[in-house]
Order: C-alpha cells, then structure tokens, then sequence
C-alpha cells in the first residue's frame, strides 16, 4: 500500500522537513554570525521592510525603487556576501559545516589574559613597539587573511618573539581569537578622525581604525615612550598600568564568554565528542 495513504505518515514526514530547513537556517544564521554580513543583513531586512510599508501605503515611487532593488538583490548578495560564502564552501568541503564551534571555557580565557598582560608589560618596559588585537563578535577574517597565519597558542614567550624589532613578523598586528594567535603581520585600516593627536603614530591609529570598523578590543605599547594603550569602539584609553590592563580585558572577554556560552546550550553535540 503507498504510504500516502496514511495520513500519519504525511504529517511525520513534513515535521521532518520543516526540522530540517529550520536546522539549515539555524546553522546558517550561526556560520554568519560574529562576521559583517550580521550588519549587510540588517540592511536587506530594511529594505523589505521598506518595500512593505511602501505597497502597504500605496507609495508608489518608493515601491517601484524598492522592487528594483528586490529584482537586483540576488545578484547583489552574490557579491556582497562573497566571503561567507566562500568560507561556507571551503567548511561543506571539509565537512565542517554542521559542526559545533567550541567555546573557551572560562579558565581558557583567564590563561589568555595572563600570557598577553605578561608580554605587554615585558614589552612596555624594553618599549618594544606592539600592536595586539582581539576578536570578539565581529569577525576579523578579512585582516586576518592579510597576515601570516600562525593559528598557535597565545604565550607570553610567542608574542615578545612575534614583536623583537627587526624579526619578519615585527611590523604589523597580531590577531587573537579565543585562545589562538590567528596571525601576525596583519595589515589594519587606519582611522581618518582628525581629532586623534598628532603625537600618535601608525599603531595608534590603526588600533583605532580597527576599534570603528569592529568591536575588537587593540593593545597598543608605544615605541617611543613605553606607554600601554588600549582602543575599543572608537575610543582610546592611554597610560594604563599592567593591573588596569588585565581588569579592562577580563571584563570584556568574560562578558563575551558568558553570552557565547549560553547560546552554546542550543547545540545538541555534547562537548565530549571534542575529546
């Protein structure tokens, strides 16, 4: 007897389905998340609701700009969201798509904080010049990928290598994310604002720059006068001593644990099938 003769089985078979687009959806949405399409997003979530509220009002210039943009828009996330989709295909060749992305427990990032304090007041003191920036929610893969990759654990002893003058990876930023040393010698955009002090150099703004364009956290030790700084959402915070440093960095990144931490509970692979 076929089976769409019972019913049952019909409404079994389209709760399977409508699991499955929701888990795609959901893997998806999770792929993109922490990366700037999160904000190209929000901006294609505007235009429909534009276009909406334009054919709810009869306001028909607006619908008409709207539905070209609409009748453009496919092509038009091809490009913008090249990036993600490239690392969505380089993740499904890996078969890497669906898997769970770890979270750093707490102790991990206690450690961190530690091992980078140590190098930056080591270098502070020899006023060894170093510019050291941290993801957090906005992803950094496109300076990452302007760098040489390292993807080594964070230690004291491997940043003060990385940033002794005149070694190859010296000139330019150091990438952290999590509890990993992504890349160094990486290029970062350098901030515009004309209010930033003419006493400042390069690595001062362009641990800036970073800090408008992301929500990274950047150390910056000055050269010239051993000065640790550090710049986050466009602000910059000068003279800090090591013990200001260390509560400035446990804040945000305990913070940044803690959110990543709940959302983690929506995974259903336990963390022991990492081991």
């Amino acid at each position: 007897m076929p089976i769409g003769n019972f019913p049952i089985l019909d409404y079994i078979g389209e709760a399977i389905d409508v699991f499955l687009v929701a888990f795609v959806i959901y893997k998806l949405i999770m792929l993109i998340r922490g990366t700037k399409a999160v904000q190209l997003l929000k901006g294609i979530l505007v235009i429909l609701a534009v276009w909406f509220l334009s054919s709810f009002f009869g306001l028909t210039t607006m619908q008409w700009l709207m539905d070209k943009a609409i009748t453009w828009g496919f092509l038009a996330i091809i490009i913008i969201f090249q990036p993600e989709l490239r690392r969505a295909l380089e993740q499904l060749g890996r078969g890497r798509l669906f898997s769970r992305s770890a979270v750093p427990e707490e102790e991990m990032i206690a450690k961190t904080i530690e091992e980078m304090v140590k190098s930056i007041t080591y270098m502070a003191k020899r006023r060894i010049g170093a510019l050291l920036s941290i993801e957090r929610e906005t992803g950094m893969g496109d300076y990452i990928e302007t760098g040489i990759p390292l993807n080594a654990k964070v230690t004291s002893e491997l940043l003060i290598n990385i940033f002794i003058p005149n070694t190859p990876l010296h000139d330019g930023a150091v990438i952290v994310k999590e509890n990993e040393i992504k890349a160094a010698a990486c290029y970062l955009p350098l901030s515009e604002s004309p209010f930033i002090s003419k006493e400042l150099g390069t690595r001062h703004r362009a641990a800036l720059g970073i800090s408008e364009v992301t929500d990274s956290i950047t150390i910056i030790v000055s050269e010239e006068t051993g000065n640790i700084s550090l710049t986050k959402n466009g602000e910059l915070y000068r003279n800090l001593s090591a013990d200001t440093l260390k509560e400035m960095l446990t804040e945000e990144l305990t913070m940044k644990t803690m959110k990543a931490t709940s959302s983690s509970l929506w995974n259903w692979r336990g963390k022991k099938n990492e081991n």
